[in-house]
């Protein structure tokens, strides 16, 4: 039997597709204590902070979201965009903390 607090567990399992490791990341993960994370287009800051919270077991203290619009590209005469793509900037609260490596 699926219930809705399942349904509702699988949608947050589904809404963070990958932490964002870039040089911009990192230095505001640095200066400002923010994660950037990749999220589904259709993410709202609620499921956002569910999410990281349910996944990464710390507390949220807000999300700021950006949808970052796919860039144009050409090869020859054709023309194609990628695709749109939403960012998600996370503050976590003071003492928190996400270890990427912890796997290892």
């Amino acid at each position: 039997m699926i219930t809705a607090a399942t349904k509702t567990q699988d949608r947050l399992l589904q809404v963070i597709l990958a932490p964002q490791i870039t040089e911009k990341a990192t230095y505001i993960a640095d200066k400002h204590q923010q994660i950037a994370f990749k999220v589904r287009t259709d993410a709202t800051k609620p499921e956002i902070k569910a999410a990281v919270e349910l996944v990464f077991k710390v507390e949220v203290a807000s999300v700021s979201v950006i949808n970052v619009a796919g860039k144009v590209k050409r090869a020859g005469r054709r023309i194609g965009k990628r695709n749109d793509w939403k960012k998600a900037y996370v503050s976590l609260k003071p003492g928190q903390e996400i270890n990427f490596a912890a796997g290892e």
